[in-house]
């Protein structure tokens, strides 16, 4: 009888694992057999980064007043600070092998760990749905410029949707819904195959783009910022794009549990991140610029360009990149995250496949394209639920590299055993939780009350700082802190 045939008996250290905590997919993964090396990790921000949400954020930066030097600037500020946060949380998932959901159940508890996990469900669900209506509308576009009469099936409305709007979007939604069916592995091929697409396309479209202008790239749009403002138009958006990534830098343990080595995640970290968004920020400067150069507008969003590109052929492949792309970035950002979140809220019912449903079915059922299309929903609801990722990640990043030091005992992780290193009380830790909450609401109120509006953009680490100072100081040191790996119940890494 294998462990997983009877998990009420596979035993942690002297410890009898719980079913309601330890389930194939929530286990440690052993270290013979990962495969994610340097190529997999950079694929995961080839795809992450050049998003269509992303290309939306950085190209607006021209439109706020940020001249070329000065995007350059903003991302090179970023990219050294996410750098530095993913390489941390990375190390997190390659030591222990074990996913989100189960690594803040060291700060939080076996059980007080569903709340950070609820919380990275709920905004990853809501931007799934988002991301998908972004690509169906890139394909509703495609398919009307290859077929002109389908423009007739864009003119209705159902529930805030055309009826070509719905095609394209379950269509797009069943083909995700199909890659995640099939695992983590299914998930890495797919990134592999989508990310020097993405590269080549969205190249080759700022080379066009620079061509039609005649090699000119305008370096502001007229009346740029200067001094102080250019300053802090400049810090607040490297904070600002830190804020877009304050999901993945939660539960980048999710992907490099399965990484080859430390070394991997460090060298696909550094070509994926400071080298390939400097790539990125070229591309938004010479994609804005030239542009500009050409009518004397500022785009907001690649489709801008795209909508002009005189040749069918060309158009069919930028359509199809942008929308290859989406759907890379749903399926690493919005999509692995909630399977994770529901697996461990419902062990029992749900596996990998069909939590994955149930996150997609989520996904549908709140009509993105209304939320997306609410600045009062986006404003209020997912700037304050972004808000919160903060001062989980503080919380979590302080208890593991500054209490305990890296050291963790992983099969306690999935005992509810009263005397469990990680039970505290009745399966939540209240020193966490109290350094959570008020960090939280200092978040929130920075982020969203218009008072602070200066400093909105710093919300995400007013939030990180102030919850990982409190934790320290308020956590229990008396306690023993043991180091235990969790060969003795882990499965195989995807």
């Amino acid at each position: 009888m294998t462990a997983l045939e009877d998990r009420s008996s596979v035993q942690s250290g002297t410890m009898a694992t719980s079913s309601a905590l330890y389930t194939r997919d929530l286990a440690p993964t052993k270290r013979e057999g990962r495969r994610w090396g340097a190529y997999n990790v950079f694929t995961l921000w080839a795809n992450d980064v050049h998003s269509l949400g992303n290309y939306a954020f950085a190209l607006g930066l021209f439109a706020l007043g940020l001249n070329v030097w000065g995007i350059l600037a903003a991302f090179a500020l970023a990219s050294v600070l996410l750098f530095l946060l993913l390489t941390l949380s990375g190390f997190m998932g390659h030591r222990t092998g074990v996913p989100f959901p189960v690594m803040g159940r060291i700060a939080f508890g076996v059980r007080g760990a569903k709340i950070p996990a609820a919380v990275r469900g709920l905004v990853a669900i809501t931007w799934f749905g988002i991301q998908t209506y972004l690509a169906s509308s890139v394909l509703s576009i495609l398919l009307v410029a290859l077929i002109p009469s389908l423009g007739r099936l864009d003119t209705n409305s159902l529930l805030g949707q055309s009826t070509l709007g719905w095609i394209t979007f379950l269509a797009l939604w069943a083909l995700q819904v199909l890659i995640v069916s099939y695992g983590m592995r299914m998930i890495r091929r797919y990134m592999a195959f989508a990310a020097p697409t993405t590269l080549l396309t969205m190249c080759a479209l700022a080379v066009w783009t620079f061509v039609r202008a005649g090699g000119s790239v305008s370096l502001d749009d007229g009346a740029p910022l200067t001094g102080g403002a250019m300053w802090l138009q400049v810090f607040q958006a490297a904070a600002l794009w830190v804020v877009v990534y304050g999901t993945f830098v939660l539960n980048f343990c999710d992907f490099t549990r399965s990484a080859r080595s430390r070394a991997a995640i460090v060298r696909g970290n550094i070509v994926g991140i400071p080298v390939n968004m400097l790539f990125f920020a070229c591309i938004v400067a010479v994609l804005s610029g030239a542009q500009f150069t050409l009518d004397g507008r500022v785009i907001t969003s690649p489709t801008d360009i795209v909508r002009t590109v005189p040749h069918m052929f060309l158009l069919v492949l930028a359509s199809l990149a942008l929308i290859a792309l989406t759907v890379a970035v749903n399926l690493l950002a919005n999509f692995v995250a909630p399977i994770y979140a529901l697996v461990d809220l419902f062990p029992r019912r749900l596996d990998f496949r069909r939590a994955g449903l149930v996150s997609a079915a989520l996904g549908l059922v709140i009509t993105p394209w209304n939320l997306y299309d609410s600045p009062v929903v986006v404003n209020y609801f997912l700037g304050g639920l972004g808000a919160l990722l903060g001062p989980l990640f503080g919380v979590i990043m302080a208890d593991y590299w500054l209490l305990r030091k890296t050291r963790v005992n992983v099969p306690a992780l999935y005992t509810e055993d009263p005397d469990a290193d990680y039970h505290y009380r009745r399966g939540y830790n209240p020193r966490a939780v109290a350094a959570f909450l008020p960090s939280a609401a200092a978040a929130v109120t920075v982020a969203l009350v218009p008072y602070f509006h200066a400093l909105a953009g710093f919300s995400w680490f007013v939030g990180a700082l102030l919850a990982a100072l409190l934790h320290t100081a308020v956590a229990d040191r008396s306690a023993p802190v043991r180091d235990l790996d969790g060969e003795a119940i882990a499965v195989a890494a995807e």
